[in-house]
């Protein structure tokens, strides 16, 4: 059997989390809900008026280039790319071309090709007739592009490639990086070959809305390919944009593709070149980049030797790894860190996700609790109770714990007559642990906790168990 060589390559467009936007003082807010508030006679291209580049948005594509570990151009400039949507009022958008700010660097073994800057476009709708809606509130917003070398194989590379550049923005700060907002758009170019070394006809799809949907959309493609080479209708593969129909999982033929000399691109004589290593101090730039992704997960292991998934958690999440941080801030070993984090990417999410009212505690009361958990005050069972407490009430733990009677029981002499009792009404239990069921014992402990109101202390119980039995 024949076989086909997927490649993949990614564009990804962002906007920019800057006050304004690109080369105009119009507010940048993707909030905004009425239409055409933002707007100016430069985003409205009106005769005569000038853009002005925002330096802002020009630093942050630059950070992220540090960050990439990119080459930054000492010489950039902006370009106007042709075409004709009513989305563009100027017949071109301001964007970049030979010289972007970026050339190469690395992102999860991905290599990237650029990151350049430019304009986004309006919004367009449609009406219940035939009219199409433009807004412009929109329009002019700093957008940065990335784009990968066509390196990736695996669909599954897709996802893991977006997500972490969206950690990555999100930790410099640059950018929400926001799908559902459309703050970041996700493009896959696909292609197939028989012949491991050349790449076949690209296709590029667009519309899509989740790190999932482009996994499945590079899926869908080259399951589409893969089939129309087999039937030998390889010469219907043709280069063109295809969007991606969520409803019905599949991709669909928007329009052929574009190629650069169809853009026209030329110099920007408007807007001044650009020369960034005189604009900026870009060591600097790099010294201030602050801890990237890939820097705290190493930390976050070497320092507290946490769970990778609870690694991952707190790289997604700068609220909770500050709490956790703050909470062990304190301790004294890394087994304490280990237990609070447990909690806390278990049961104090799981108390949040079921109750919408629910807050992270307060640092020094949840420090409180996990101390008590290792002083031995308070089973599993007592910190599972009291944390919706304090995450809807408040208050102090040593009191919520007394209150409801969940301080464990450390009485050996009392705990002793609990036990007694337990063996002599479980003989079956106790026999069938005898002949080496290692594994009856814990049905022996969570009948004396059942008999103790949750209060005994479980590995002196199973101490006492062993013992007596």
């Amino acid at each position: 059997m024949k076989t086909y060589y997927p490649t993949i390559g990614l564009e990804i467009h962002i906007e920019l989390n800057t006050k304004s936007k690109m080369f105009c003082a119009c507010k940048n807010d993707p909030d905004e809900e009425k239409p055409n508030v933002n707007i100016c006679p430069v985003c409205m291209a009106h005769p005569g008026a000038i853009p002005v580049p925002n330096k802002k948005a020009i630093e942050s594509v630059v950070r992220v280039g540090l960050a990439l570990g990119g080459q930054i151009a000492d010489f950039s400039e902006f370009d106007r790319k042709s075409y004709f949507y009513p989305d563009i009022p100027k017949g071109y958008q301001i964007s970049q071309y030979k010289y972007p700010i970026v050339a190469g660097g690395e992102l999860e073994g991905v290599k990237i090709t650029r990151v350049h800057l430019e304009e986004d476009t309006a919004t367009s709708s449609h009406d219940a007739g035939e009219n199409t809606l433009v807004n412009f509130n929109r329009a002019g917003v700093p957008l940065m592009e990335l784009v990968t070398e066509p390196v990736i194989h695996d669909t599954k590379k897709v996802g893991i490639f977006a997500r972490e550049l969206q950690l990555l923005l999100r930790a410099l700060s640059v950018s929400d990086a926001n799908m559902e907002k459309g703050q970041m758009r996700v493009e896959v170019n696909v292609s197939i070959s028989p012949d491991k070394e050349k790449l076949g006809t690209l296709v590029e799809v667009k519309n899509i809305n989740s790190f999932k949907s482009a996994e499945r959309a590079a899926e869908y493609e080259i399951a589409r390919m893969t089939a129309l080479f087999k039937e030998g209708k390889e010469n219907e593969i043709t280069r063109e944009t295809r969007g991606w129909d969520e409803n019905k999982q599949k991709t669909f033929s928007q329009r052929s593709k574009e190629l650069a000399d169809e853009y026209r691109y030329f110099p920007d004589g408007d807007i001044p070149k650009l020369k960034l290593h005189e604009l900026f101090d870009i060591e600097d730039l790099r010294k201030n980049l602050g801890e990237l992704p890939y820097e705290t997960r190493e930390r976050l292991i070497d320092e507290y030797g946490i769970k990778a998934e609870d690694v991952e958690i707190y790289v997604s999440d700068k609220e909770l790894l500050s709490f956790f941080e703050n909470v062990v801030s304190d301790f004294s070993n890394k087994a304490l860190a280990k237990l609070a984090s447990n909690y806390i990417t278990s049961d104090i999410m799981g108390v949040k996700n079921v109750n919408e009212k629910a807050k992270i505690p307060d640092v020094k009361s949840f420090s409180a609790l996990i101390k008590m958990v290792e002083g031995g005050l308070l089973s599993s069972r007592g910190i599972k109770d009291i944390l919706p407490i304090l995450m809807t009430e408040g208050g102090d733990p040593r009191e919520i714990a007394e209150k409801y009677g969940l301080i464990q029981q450390n009485d050996e002499g009392a705990l002793r007559v609990i036990v007694k009792k337990i063996i002599d009404e479980n003989i079956d239990v106790v026999t069938t642990y005898k002949a080496g069921k290692e594994n009856a014992i814990m049905s022996l402990v969570g009948k004396v906790m059942k008999e103790s109101g949750g209060s005994a202390n479980p590995s002196m119980a199973t101490k006492l168990l062993r013992e007596m039995i």
